[in-house]
């Protein structure tokens, strides 16, 4: 793909960062996601107006990307994103098979203006019993059950 393509995908990702802040409606984030040289989703991050915590621009986009694709599976699919992606939007991008991200900003440049996610990479490096948040496992006997039935299932999709 040309260079000048590249941009223009990543100045729409910009732009709905800048159009989310000027409409004072979430952070300053946006995404974009590519397949085939078609856009097929767009967000900004709609975490206040949706009360959801997850609904970061490129997690929104994914679900719209997938809506519009049908599928689950983004292979093929590029991501511009206006900044380098937070622990979750990482792991989002990895499990929706997204082929390669383009970010503006970086993790640095969000932390300045107070997204830092520092403590989050902080946290996944401590065992659990040394973690902020509380981790109990339980009931897990119980619970392998569900596993061991899709472990043999023959109508399990692999994703």
């Amino acid at each position: 793909m040309e260079n000048s393509k590249h941009h223009e995908y990543m100045r729409m990702a910009i732009a709905l960062s800048e159009q989310n802040v000027a409409q004072g409606l979430g952070g300053p984030f946006g995404a974009v996601i590519v397949k085939d040289g078609r856009v097929v989703a767009a967000s900004a991050n709609t975490v206040v107006p949706s009360n959801d915590p997850t609904a970061h621009a490129e997690v929104s986009a994914i679900r719209l990307a997938c809506q519009e694709l049908d599928t689950y599976n983004l292979e093929g699919c590029v991501i511009y994103t206006s900044c380098e992606p937070c622990p979750m939007c990482l792991g989002a991008i990895y499990w929706a098979r997204i082929e390669k991200i383009y970010y503006a900003n970086n993790k640095g440049d969000a932390a300045a203006i107070g997204f830092d996610d520092q403590f989050i990479y902080e946290e996944l490096d401590r065992p659990k019993e040394q973690r902020k948040l509380p981790v109990v496992e339980m009931l897990r006997d119980e619970a392998l059950g569900a596993f061991k039935a899709w472990e043999t299932s023959v109508a399990k999709t692999h994703y």
